[in-house]
C-alpha cells in the first residue's frame, strides 16, 4: 500500500489547524453578518421599535421607547419622565427637560446605532480592513475593523472593531472610540465596546436583547463593566407621516 507523504500530511494538517477566520475577505465578513441579521426582511419593514432600558455605574440613565426607521433616517426617542428627543436626518429636537444640545445629540444617534449596527455595515463611506487580533474573551472570532470616509458618521476618526461569530455570524461585540469634542489619540486612551447577547427573533430577524458595555484594550479585551440595556418587546410597525415632526415646545440642537 502507498503510504501518504509525511511531508505533504503535516503540511495539509498545518494548513487547516492554522485556518484563521480573519482568511474570511471583508466583503464576505459583512456580507456574513448581514445575511445571519436577515438584512433583505428588515429593510422590507418601515419602522422598528422596543422599549429600552439603559444603566451605567448602577444609574439608570434611560427608560423609555425608541421608534426608528428601518432606513436609519429618522428616529425618535420618549422615555418615561417625560423626555422627547427626534432626530431627522442631520436634525434634532428635543424637548427642554432633555437638558442641553449636546446630550440630546448622543442619545439621538448613539443607541440607534447600535441598534441598527448590524443592517449599516455596507453604507456608502465604510471603509474595511484586516484586524490581526482575532481572540476575544478566550475566544475565537472573525473580525475587521471599519472606519470611515471623511464626510461619513460622526467623525471619519472614529473606528470600530467588529467580532461576529464564526459559526452563526451574528453579531457579538464592537469595540470603538469616539472622538466628538476630542482628538483621535485622547479618544484611543479608553475605547469602549459593546457586547450583544440573548439574541430572539421578531418575525424572523435576530435581536439582541441585552448590550453590556465594556472599557476594552487591544490584546486585552473587555476590562470593566461599565453599563449594560436591556431591550424588550422588539417589534415592526408602521408609523404615519407627522410621527418624526417636532412636537410644541421642543428645542433645534444646532450641530
Amino acid at each position: 500500500m502507498r503510504l501518504f507523504p509525511t511531508s505533504l500530511l503535516c503540511a495539509t494538517l498545518l494548513m487547516f489547524s492554522c485556518e484563521d477566520p480573519n482568511s474570511l475577505s471583508s466583503e464576505d465578513f459583512v456580507a456574513g453578518i448581514e445575511e445571519a441579521h436577515k438584512k433583505e426582511a428588515f429593510a422590507q419593514q418601515e419602522a422598528v421599535l422596543c422599549d429600552i432600558v439603559l444603566s451605567f455605574n448602577g444609574n439608570e440613565r434611560i427608560n423609555g421607547t425608541m421608534i426608528l426607521l428601518t432606513n436609519s433616517q429618522k428616529g425618535r426617542l420618549d422615555t418615561k419622565d417625560g423626555k422627547t428627543i427626534i432626530y431627522d436626518q442631520g436634525d434634532v429636537y428635543y424637548s427642554p427637560e432633555v437638558g442641553d444640545a449636546n446630550s440630546a445629540i448622543f442619545d439621538a444617534y448613539t443607541w440607534s446605532y447600535f441598534f441598527l449596527m448590524p443592517f449599516k455595515l455596507s453604507d456608502p463611506g465604510t471603509q474595511w480592513e484586516d484586524y490581526s487580533n482575532k481572540e476575544l474573551q478566550g475566544k475565537m472570532y472573525n473580525v475587521k475593523k471599519l472606519t470611515f470616509d471623511e464626510g461619513t458618521g460622526g467623525s471619519p476618526d472614529d473606528w470600530y472593531v467588529m467580532y461576529s461569530d464564526p459559526k452563526t455570524h451574528l453579531l457579538y461585540s464592537a469595540a470603538y472610540i469616539v472622538t466628538a469634542n476630542k482628538s483621535k489619540a485622547e479618544a484611543e486612551k479608553d475605547p469602549h465596546a459593546i457586547e450583544y447577547l440573548n439574541y430572539e427573533d421578531s418575525e424572523g430577524v435576530p435581536f439582541a436583547k441585552q448590550w453590556n458595555f465594556w472599557s476594552w484594550r487591544p490584546g486585552k479585551g473587555f476590562t470593566k463593566k461599565l453599563g449594560e440595556a436591556n431591550l424588550s418587546r422588539i417589534r415592526f410597525t408602521e408609523l404615519n407621516e407627522n410621527f418624526f415632526e417636532p412636537l410644541p415646545g421642543m428645542l433645534k440642537a444646532h450641530q
